[in-house]
Formats: C-alpha cells, sequence, structure tokens
C-alpha cells in the first residue's frame, strides 16, 4: 500500500478556507494526482483541506472520506506559562538543536517547549489514530515497525495540514515528532508517499518513496 499526504491549498486561515491561489494550487494538483491510480481520497475535517480534496474527488470521481484526526493540530501553551519566543512546530526543533538536545530522544515531550504545550498530546494522538486506521488495511504497527497481514496494492490519499502531516510521518517511520516538523517544510499542496511493506517481508520499516513533490505549482 502506498499512503499519500497532501498538504492544502493557500489557506485563508481566518475563514478556513482556500484563497484564490489556493484554489488554482489545488487544481493543479488533482491534474498531479491523476498520474497515481489513487483508489481512496481522505481529508481533514477542516474547510481548506475539504477544499483542495474537493478538486482531486471531481477529476478521479471518487468520494471524500473525513478523517477527524487529521486535523490541524493546535499549539500553544497548556498552563499559560511561556512556552519559547516565537516557538512554533517549524523552527522549535532548531532551538532545541541549539540547546545541544538530541533530536532523537524518545524524552521530546519532557522538553520545556513541549511538556506543557498542547501540541504534545494531539501528536501522540494522531499517532495512536494513524496506527488504528492502517489496521484496517491489514497494516498492524509492531514495536518500531510495521507488518502487512495482506496483500493490498492500493494508493490512498488524505488532504491534511502541515502539523499533523508532520506528526503521521513522524509516528510512522519512526522520527520524533519535533525533528519530524524540522524534517518536513510541506509546500501548499506538497505530494509526500509513504510505501509499507508487502506481505511475507515480516515487520520493516515503511518507505519514504516521495518527499513534497510540488512540481505542479512551481
Amino acid at each position: 500500500m502506498r499512503l499519500l499526504f497532501v498538504r492544502h491549498g493557500e489557506p485563508d486561515y481566518e475563514h478556513d478556507c482556500l484563497t484564490p491561489e489556493g484554489h488554482r494550487q489545488a487544481r493543479a494538483a488533482a491534474g498531479r494526482l491523476r498520474e497515481e491510480n489513487i483508489s481512496q481520497l481522505f481529508s481533514s475535517p477542516f474547510g481548506r483541506a475539504k477544499e483542495t480534496a474537493a478538486y482531486t474527488s471531481e477529476a478521479l470521481g471518487l468520494p471524500v472520506t473525513i478523517l477527524d484526526f487529521m486535523h490541524e493540530l493546535y499549539w500553544g501553551s497548556a498552563d499559560g506559562a511561556r512556552i519559547f519566543a516565537g516557538g512554533h512546530p517549524w523552527n522549535i526543533a532548531d532551538a532545541m538543536a541549539r540547546e545541544g538536545w538530541d533530536l532523537a530522544r524518545d524524552d521530546w515531550r519532557e522538553h520545556p517547549y513541549f511538556s506543557n504545550n498542547t501540541v504534545t498530546a494531539g501528536a501522540d494522538f494522531v499517532g495512536a489514530e494513524i496506527d488504528a486506521w492502517l489496521g484496517g488495511f491489514g497494516i498492524r504497527r509492531e514495536g518500531r515497525y510495521y507488518r502487512s497481514e495482506q496483500r493490498n496494492d492500493e494508493t490512498v490519499a488524505v488532504f491534511c495540514h502541515g502539523g499533523s502531516s508532520a506528526a503521521a510521518l513522524g509516528h510512522i517511520l519512526d522520527i520524533t515528532f519535533p525533528h519530524a516538523c524540522a524534517l518536513f517544510h510541506l509546500d501548499f499542496t506538497g505530494i509526500t508517499a509513504v510505501r509499507f511493506p508487502k506481505p511475507g517481508a515480516g515487520i520493516a520499516l515503511p518507505t519514504l518513496a516521495l518527499c513534497n513533490d510540488a512540481r505542479h505549482i512551481f
């Protein structure tokens, strides 16, 4: 099975929809995704993701199923204490690295930037839910790896967000959330593909087959 993550087009965050440029990007992404032999489409419940998915749905003649857990993650202090001046998922890992923190450490949740951050519980929730959802395709997590229990040659696409994509990709590829945020700076409608092991291969780490393909808008 191949799993495609597609970030939404340029958004109007205030109204949770696409800008005119975002609509153009989503239309271009739909043309690009015709190449991928997609059999199922999924989307975050947020408007900007659903509007992006709608273009591919029309192009491929496929319905869109909502995945509630793939909504954008919420970033902020859980208790009112300051987290990090100007901090957000896309630059906070660099600050941690400059402090000498090993981004591969499993105890990243205990770092002051995450111990009281609402995004921590959100990232963990995405990880748990993505595994439960993959189980419906016969793909089971065992420790840090996955096993495919049945032959599945499908390609499915999930239209979502930078934060929820980083949480899902980090969990699937066994990369900590802050490290995944630093690695995956996804462009609007950027396409990222993960390929899971075939049946009979035993447990294996999934393959990052494509990352942030945005050639359709550049």
